[in-house]
């Protein structure tokens, strides 16, 4: 995993990752964890072989005693993605919100294989990938979370 981190501030750090293998994306995945997306701000560009995805994330890397945290406005793009597939939600309801959960990477011919994101509620982009590439960066925005996300656990 290359990690570089920008100071912003003399308490914060922007958070800035790169993810060539399904390890660095399983740390990609749990910085992003519990991270709100609008609709809108996720798309396909098919002549770039890219996927990008703008998104409030909560910062888990920073500690609060309130129990309430930071979010982050950050952006995630995967590169070379030969198709994108949408699952579970309305790809027109450009504002809805969605809540990401997890970020899993399934391999398929060598370096092939397909980057699952997987939201609350059951919805799913499947992007089939040439090859894993993501980078995660931080783009500045930071304001304080309303709560800490809380998950039930059956």
């Amino acid at each position: 995993m290359k990690s570089v981190a920008t100071p912003t501030n003399v308490t914060m750090t922007d958070l800035k990752l790169l993810a060539l293998d399904s390890e660095d994306l399983g740390i990609v995945s749990a910085y992003v964890q519990d991270a709100v997306v609008r609709v809108g701000d996720m798309g396909y560009a098919q002549a770039d072989r890219r996927f990008v995805m703008l998104m409030n994330r909560y910062a888990w890397e920073v500690g609060d005693t309130r129990g309430r945290g930071q979010r982050k406005r950050a952006g995630l793009h995967f590169d070379d993605v030969l198709a994108a597939h949408a699952e579970g939600f309305d790809l027109n309801a450009k504002d809805g919100v969605m809540e990401l959960l997890a970020i899993t990477f399934e391999a398929g011919e060598a370096p092939a294989g397909e980057v699952h994101l997987t939201f609350a509620g059951g919805g799913r982009v499947r992007l089939e990938v040439e090859c894993l590439e993501a980078r995660l960066r931080d783009l500045g925005g930071v304001w304080a979370a309303k709560a800490q996300p809380k998950h039930d656990v059956d």
